[in-house]
C-alpha cells in the first residue's frame, strides 16, 4: 500500500499573515526608540538645568556682593519691577555660560543663564529669577539687541485681575507662545502660558492660573523667546530664590 504523503510545509496566505504580523509589531517597537529618546533627552536637560541654576544663584551671590552698590539696586526706595542683572552688575559674558570654564567661550557654549532681580520690599532681599537657556547655534540672533544667548525681554500685556487671559501688545504676539514661561514684573511672579490663540485672536493667552487677585493689573511680563528667525523655545527652566546680600 502506498503511504499518503505528510504535507508538513506553510502555505503561502501562512506566510504572508506571518510577515504581515511581524512587520506591524517591528513598526510598533520602532516607534518606541523615538520616544524614549525624546524622554530621555527632556530628563538630561532637565538635570543640567537644575546644575545650571545652582552655579547661576552663586555667582549672582558673588558678583552681587561686589557690585552691591551699583545703580543704587539695594537702595531704600520701594521696588519697582524687575531687572536684567547683567545691568546691575558687571560680568564678563563668559560667567554666563555653563558648564562653567575659563576657556568656555559663550559662543561655543550649549547652555546659558540670564537672571531678573527684584528687591522684596525695603530689606536686602532680593528675589531672583533664573532661566536656564540652551544654545541654538553659533551665530543665532536673539531678541533683545545684541547678545549671544538667549535673554528674557519686557513684553507688554493687559488684562483683568483674577483671570487667565491676557492680551499681547500689538508687534510683539510672536514673542509668547505655548508652553512658555512668563515672569510678572512687579510681583516676579512664574506663570505658565497654556494657549496662544490662532489668527485672528493670536495676540491672546490663556495662562495656567489666574491673574493674582492681590497683585496689581498686568502692564507687562517678561519672557525668553524664541530665536528672531523662529525655532526651538530655548528656555529650559525656570528657577526663583530670595537672596539677602
Amino acid at each position: 500500500m502506498k503511504r499518503e504523503r505528510n504535507n508538513c510545509g506553510f502555505s503561502l496566505m501562512e506566510v504572508l499573515l506571518a510577515m504581515a504580523t511581524l512587520s506591524i509589531g517591528m513598526i510598533f517597537v520602532a516607534g518606541v526608540f523615538p520616544v524614549a529618546i525624546h524622554f530621555s533627552t527632556i530628563a538630561t536637560e532637565r538635570t543640567i538645568a537644575a546644575v545650571v541654576a545652582d552655579e547661576a544663584f552663586a555667582k549672582i551671590r558673588i558678583y552681587g556682593e561686589v557690585d552691591l552698590d551699583y545703580q543704587n539696586w539695594l537702595s531704600a526706595e520701594p521696588p519697582v519691577g524687575c531687572v536684567d542683572f547683567s545691568e546691575l552688575v558687571t560680568v564678563e559674558p563668559d560667567e554666563f555660560a555653563y558648564p562653567s570654564d575659563p576657556c568656555n567661550n559663550i559662543l561655543r557654549t550649549r547652555y546659558c543663564w540670564s537672571a531678573l532681580c527684584r528687591r522684596v520690599g525695603t530689606t536686602r532681599l532680593v528675589q531672583v529669577t533664573v532661566f536656564i537657556n540652551r544654545k541654538i547655534g553659533s551665530g543665532t540672533m536673539y531678541h533683545g539687541g545684541t547678545e549671544d544667548r538667549p535673554i528674557p525681554v519686557p513684553v507688554g500685556v493687559s488684562g483683568s485681575v483674577g483671570s487667565n487671559v491676557l492680551a499681547i501688545e500689538a508687534g510683539k504676539e510672536n514673542l509668547i507662545n505655548d508652553d512658555y514661561t512668563i515672569v510678572d514684573d512687579l510681583t516676579g511672579r512664574l506663570y505658565r502660558v497654556l494657549e496662544r490663540y490662532r489668527p485672528p485672536n493670536a495676540d491672546t493667552i490663556v495662562l495656567d492660573r489666574p491673574w493674582d487677585v492681590d497683585s496689581p493689573a498686568p502692564d507687562w511680563v517678561w519672557v525668553v523667546p524664541s530665536p528672531v528667525n523662529g525655532g526651538r523655545y530655548p528656555c529650559l527652566a525656570a528657577y526663583q530664590k530670595v537672596i539677602r546680600f
